[in-house]
């Protein structure tokens, strides 16, 4: 919802367009994306969301207007500071809930209330005029395809800074996140050809644990750390090495669990031409 109805339109958009001005992160601010690129739409039911780091530097979708406290239960109430979502309350008497906890095409987990159940029926009523308008549909998780005749995984696991992270799209597809002059968002991959390429190996699953089960990662772990970091920030060297550039949008790694995404896992390395790459 938003919170001056009289200054919104029906589906949530702003009724006056704000005048277009340029738009800079501030040098000491522990998130690099752009205000500009953080507001979106629920892919469930249309609903406008805000996505914001947390403090684990993993991205999550808030509703976008605050509610009171005392009607959030305390396991949802979330604050922001210098762009980042910290999960406990600040103090004050409002606070950000989580999208997932509202959106009316998700069960909820978490026992509300009655205002926060009133605020699911008017996030439902609209989502309803959304599709009877023909401006929502409602669309099925997006599957990313690797390649046309690679085996490679559409969601590959990349070891990179002493860790694994689960990828949106194939290695091939990782897309920069900075913004373009143009204000648009950058459209160079981070594979380069011209840097140092990680290769494909096969690793334990879980070293920690003790599991010897191996699945193929791409293994960036032999590259120098400042080529790390550009992955981990995902960034084509271009903007790799200005670092004054702001995000347009937040970077698409998840930390990987073998448990919660046993999906992803691949035994077998791709054989496709270039496997290397």
């Amino acid at each position: 919802m938003c919170p001056n109805s009289a200054s919104c339109h029906w589906d949530g958009s702003p009724r006056a367009p704000r005048p277009r001005r340029p738009l800079r992160v501030a040098a000491t601010s522990p998130s690099r994306l752009l205000r500009a690129g953080q507001s979106g739409r629920c892919r469930r039911c249309g609903n406008r969301i805000d996505f914001y780091q947390r403090t684990d530097q993993r991205p999550i979708a808030l509703h976008p207007a605050e509610l009171t406290a005392a009607h959030v239960p305390e396991s949802c109430r979330w604050h922001l500071s210098s762009g980042i979502a910290h999960l406990h309350g600040d103090g004050s008497s409002w606070c950000r809930i989580p999208h997932a906890v509202l959106c009316p095409d998700r069960t909820p987990v978490t026992r509300t209330g009655p205002h926060l159940e009133a605020v699911r029926r008017q996030l439902a009523v609209r989502t309803r005029r959304l599709i009877d308008a023909g401006v929502f549909t409602p669309a099925p998780p997006a599957v990313c395809e690797p390649p046309a005749g690679s085996d490679r995984p559409a969601r590959p696991v990349v070891q990179l800074l002493l860790g694994r992270y689960l990828a949106e799209t194939p290695v091939e597809g990782i897309r920069c996140v900075a913004q373009t002059r143009h204000r648009h968002r950058c459209p160079e991959p981070v594979l380069a050809p011209n840097t140092p390429q990680g290769l494909w190996a096969l690793l334990p699953a879980s070293p920690q644990c003790g599991q010897l089960t191996l699945l193929a990662v791409y293994d960036l772990s032999r590259l120098m750390y400042g080529e790390q970091l550009r992955w981990r920030t995902q960034r084509c060297p271009a903007h790799a090495a200005a670092p004054n550039a702001a995000d347009l949008a937040m970077a698409g790694w998840q930390v990987f669990d073998p448990l919660l995404h046993a999906a992803h896992i691949r035994t077998r390395l791709p054989h496709d031409p270039g496997g290397e790459a």
